[in-house]
């Protein structure tokens, strides 16, 4: 059994829901190939693999170079954990997630937050920033980092500056708000990490 799919976020909207304005995530789920099936005799442990076509290639029929040369003709290849050994999937076979999903169920959605580069205590954990007026030269800076403990020691987990986003970050219990089946199209309830074209991997709760 699929533990989980994959898709592309499209961005934010909003739609009526039990009579409810509900704000929800579009995740793109379509053109996904399983291009390889993880088996516990051959691999260790059970796997189905799957690749998401480039778009030069969307309206290509499949052929058996696909999975030859994958860097070629798919922009990103992943695993999907099986709870089981399955023989319901094919190698080269279009997969529909939108098949996987029902309406109203809790999801754990992953992806990775978008990058901010290099940023202060300010932006990166909301300090409150020094005084503005009254003489103050400390601008935006930290501040005393030492410790009474040892001269020049840093404790660990010291909020600083430096790189902030791009983790690995999952939103939990989320809810399904709709599946469309013709446009493969999932809405979930709420925001979700990553900018838009993120690659998302949503999972049951």
């Amino acid at each position: 059994m699929v533990t989980g799919i994959w898709g592309r976020k499209i961005g934010m909207t909003q739609v009526f829901a039990h009579d409810k304005v509900v704000p929800v995530t579009a995740i793109n789920i379509a053109d996904w190939y399983v291009t390889n099936i993880k088996t516990t005799e051959r691999d260790g442990y059970d796997a189905l693999q799957v690749g998401t076509v480039k778009p030069r290639f969307k309206d290509e029929k499949y052929n058996k170079d696909w999975v030859k040369t994958p860097s070629h003709y798919f922009s990103f290849i992943r695993e999907i954990p099986l709870k089981q050994a399955s023989t319901d999937f094919v190698i080269g076979k279009k997969i529909d997630f939108s098949q996987l999903l029902q309406l109203g169920e809790l999801v754990d959605v992953r992806s990775k937050t978008i990058g901010k580069s290099f940023a202060g205590v300010v932006k990166r954990h909301r300090f409150g920033g020094p005084p503005a007026s009254h003489g103050s030269t400390m601008g935006n800076r930290p501040g005393s980092i030492g410790s009474l403990v040892k001269s020049g020691h840093v404790i660990k987990g010291k909020r600083l500056p430096g790189h902030m986003g791009c983790d690995n970050q999952m939103m939990r219990n989320l809810e399904v708000i709709m599946v469309e089946a013709a446009t493969k199209t999932l809405l979930v309830k709420g925001s979700i990490p990553g900018k838009a074209g993120s690659l998302v991997f949503v999972r049951k709760a």
